[in-house]
């Protein structure tokens, strides 16, 4: 099996072509999960010439398998947090295990909303088309905990987007939004990654230019969807 994307960027720019075509009232926020999502959401919002930001959320990894998510904790007035009961149970932890897990994972938050958006002005949610991005899902615990608590912020309009995610996990999280928009829901599904061929951790200056260059183009756009 080839992998669908050359690398995020690639991915980021097919799926802001899909987004072009769907009706998106303004205003529109794009949201990036970071690391992997924010090049996918800088090539999203220039293209809708829309202001990107971040949605910080951590993953709470399962006991021994970093990878497979029990839940997750999402930036807020305070941690929110959303459990994947069936999987918690399954993995052997419990909520004690959650709890110690949400402190760690929130020191990363704080530290992340320090490092990326210190003296950065936020775009108001309330009201807007809010468009969340990726670079895929897997399990969906995390983007799950994510548009459960965006719901909370009172969106006009809540859309999940992503270039690749298993095809049950796309069913599951239909409800979570408004719509969901997803390029490649291949089979057998593996990991992520195996779908780019450049799959590089993103670092935080990688996320920071991201997010100046997404700034400038904003401040510069005068044509959002050609």
């Amino acid at each position: 099996m080839s992998p669908a994307f050359i690398d995020r960027t690639d991915a980021g720019r097919r799926l802001a072509d899909r987004l072009a075509r769907v009706v998106l009232p303004p205003p529109v926020v794009v949201l990036a999960l970071p690391r992997g999502g924010v090049p996918i959401g800088a090539e999203v919002a220039r293209r809708l010439g829309a202001p990107l930001d971040l949605l910080l959320v951590r993953k709470i990894g399962a006991p021994g398998q970093p990878e497979l998510a029990v839940a997750a904790v999402v930036e807020g007035d305070g941690p929110e947090v959303v459990v994947d009961e069936e999987t918690l149970a399954a993995s052997g932890a419990d909520r004690r295990y959650v709890q110690d897990e949400v402190r760690e994972q929130w020191r990363e938050i704080e530290r992340r909303r320090v490092r990326y958006l210190s003296g950065r002005a936020r775009p108001s949610l309330q009201g807007a088309t809010v468009v969340v991005v990726d670079d895929g899902i897997a399990t969906g615990t995390t983007v799950r905990a994510a548009l459960q608590a965006l719901r909370r912020r009172r969106p006009g309009r809540l859309l999940l987007a992503v270039p690749v995610a298993p095809a049950d996990t796309v069913a599951r999280l239909r409800a979570e939004g408004d719509e969901l928009v997803c390029l490649a829901t291949p089979e057998p599904f593996r990991a992520v990654g195996l779908h780019y061929r450049d799959f590089h951790q993103v670092g935080d200056d990688e996320v920071i230019a991201a997010l100046q260059a997404a700034a400038g183009g904003a401040a510069t756009s005068g044509s959002p969807r050609p």
